[in-house]
């Protein structure tokens, strides 16, 4: 248990039952009546955003969530499996726990798991990875300076826009969050 007045950005509050994490939080004392915290909050499993305001002092149930480093190690039918890297222990997360990041995924990488209470909650990649190119279409002549882009198929098998002067077999650095093309890797 926690008060209002502890609250933090990415603590964790068990809320009706629900999980849902602080994006944002504000100390309010209006020059009339008492003081209150305007919050942002986040479902931790739906990704659903909702603000709420508490009194000042009220206190808030605190959901301890445990964040891992892992590695990706192989997908098992629909699960994926992931290893801590301290402990060796493996865990298998659902396809739907993991999300879009699963587009992203390839054997060896390193990410966050977050558990609570022996179950995963959610999956963090690195904010950008170096994949290859695993079939594009040529760019043809003279589209160069046009600026226009051209899809390209990865090596995890995710769909993304690159420039046309991108190749197949080129090494780019992809931002996993939405699936935009950085540029090249070195």
């Amino acid at each position: 248990m926690a008060t209002t007045n502890d609250l933090k950005n990415g603590m964790v509050l068990n809320l009706d039952g629900q999980l849902w994490a602080v994006t944002e939080f504000q100390h309010v004392k209006p020059g009339k009546g008492g003081a209150f915290v305007r919050t942002t909050l986040k479902n931790v499993l739906s990704g659903k955003v909702v603000d709420r305001t508490f009194n000042a002092g009220t206190k808030v149930d605190t959901a301890t969530v445990d964040k891992r480093n892992m590695t990706y190690l192989y997908k098992d039918g629909t699960d994926f499996v992931f290893m801590d890297g301290e402990t060796y222990d493996q865990i298998h997360v659902p396809a739907e726990t993991v999300g879009g990041g699963a587009d992203y995924l390839l054997e060896n990488t390193e990410v966050v798991v977050a558990v609570h209470e022996g179950t995963p909650l959610y999956v963090e990649l690195p904010v950008t990875l170096e994949l290859v190119v695993q079939h594009t279409d040529p760019g043809l002549q003279g589209d160069r300076s046009t600026g226009g882009t051209k899809p390209a198929t990865l090596e995890t098998g995710a769909q993304i826009q690159v420039p046309l002067f991108v190749n197949t077999g080129d090494k780019l650095k992809v931002d996993t969050r939405d699936g935009r093309y950085l540029g090249r890797a070195n």
